[in-house]
């Protein structure tokens, strides 16, 4: 009987471990693979056949669909460069170079994967119509306040993530992703 009981709980442990670190990877996975770039982060094989069983079940648990690993990759920003999280109810400066790639985007998103409504109507800026600054490298501001110039407009969230995709650019191809420069992501101001 005493062994019938020990089976028992060591079947419920077993459960109760294997279920929870299973949500946990999947609630917060990606954790496999990823590349950093200051407060960027991506991970390279997530659109591609190598993709870890975790990052598969994160995609299909949210319906992201990923850059497939010729198209392109995608950084992703929760924090600034002083590592406080985002927040919709501050300005920040998004400057510096860009990665070589035939065409990129900034998007602002919400802490659930939405585009933020938001007055001017527009979630994202792009390479083709970047302003840039007389060394070539960009500034944008992220803000609820319009801004003159380059100006990505977000809602009055409290958090929020940046999504800056490089499309046809060499940095997907093997190690290249982990020596990328991307972006400062500067707080300007908050209200």
């Amino acid at each position: 009987m005493r062994f019938l009981v020990d089976l028992a709980v060591a079947i419920v442990v077993a459960i109760t471990v294997g279920f929870s670190t299973a949500w946990y990877a999947v609630e917060h996975g990606r954790q496999y693979g990823a590349v950093w770039a200051k407060q960027w982060t991506a991970w390279p094989a997530g659109g591609g056949p190598d993709a870890d069983p975790y990052s598969i079940a994160l995609l299909a648990r949210t319906g992201e669909v990923p850059l497939g690993a010729g198209e392109g990759i995608a950084f992703t920003a929760e924090t600034d460069d002083e590592g406080a999280p985002l927040s919709g109810r501050c300005s920040y400066l998004i400057s510096g170079q860009t990665a070589a790639a035939r065409l990129w985007t900034l998007t602002g998103y919400d802490v659930t994967g939405r585009l933020m409504a938001n007055a001017a109507r527009r979630s994202s800026f792009h390479s083709r119509e970047v302003v840039r600054s007389p060394d070539g490298g960009i500034d944008i501001v992220v803000s609820t306040k319009a801004s003159p110039g380059n100006w990505l407009p977000i809602a009055r969230v409290g958090q929020f993530r940046l999504v800056f995709r490089l499309y046809d650019t060499p940095v997907t191809a093997g190690s290249g992703a982990a020596n990328i420069m991307m972006p400062n992501i500067s707080k300007t101001g908050c209200e």
